[in-house]
């Protein structure tokens, strides 16, 4: 049982972490010719490509890959609450798939932000691919940022602002799937 719930949740992690990089990257408009990006889009077309028929987007961002993120979610939460044999009720699912999305949303951001400050001690190529990619992915949170935390003698303390931000909403995340389990 173990084995089975590591590789479910292991398969479906991979696929949902990559469709929702490629919409994150889509908002920020990063470069659809970086290497990275181009191995996001390959590995996503198969099931975006049929569903961009049924769902369109609106406004220049793919809600089909919205969709698929949810729909493979809660696949996820239902085949892995089937394998535990738990009773569930779609409630609860539903909240799951939710709480997992955004859990897995912060710890994009969160962790981008960290590799991206730890890069930029040893004055990175600004010109690699994945460089690039983590700027234009952080800059929607790193921008607001530096504006309410400038450089303080050189030192860019924005990095850490947002990482602490990131882990308080992450801990109020975390109290209000406790408080639901505890008044259900």
């Amino acid at each position: 049982m173990t084995a089975t719930l590591f590789l479910i949740q292991t398969v479906f992690g991979f696929y949902i972490l990559a469709v929702m990089l490629r919409f994150l990257l889509q908002c920020v408009r990063a470069d659809f010719y970086n290497p990275l990006v181009q191995f996001l889009v390959r590995i996503t077309n198969p099931p975006l490509l049929p569903l961009r028929r049924i769902v369109p987007g609106y406004r220049g961002l793919d809600l089909a890959s919205v969709v698929l993120v949810i729909a493979l979610q809660l696949l996820e939460v239902l085949l892995v609450t089937l394998v535990l044999g738990k009773s569930f009720s779609i409630w609860s699912v539903l909240l799951l798939t939710l709480v997992e999305l955004l859990k897995l949303l912060i710890n994009i951001y969160l962790w981008s932000v960290v590799i991206q400050a730890l890069l930029s001690w040893f004055n990175p190529d600004p010109y690699h691919p994945a460089t690039r990619l983590l700027t234009q992915l952080t800059a929607p949170l790193l921008r607001p940022a530096r504006r309410w935390l400038p450089p303080i003698s050189g030192v860019d303390l924005s990095p850490m602002l947002v990482i602490v931000a990131l882990i308080f909403v992450s801990l109020l995340l975390q109290d209000f799937v406790g408080f639901w389990t505890e008044v259900r």
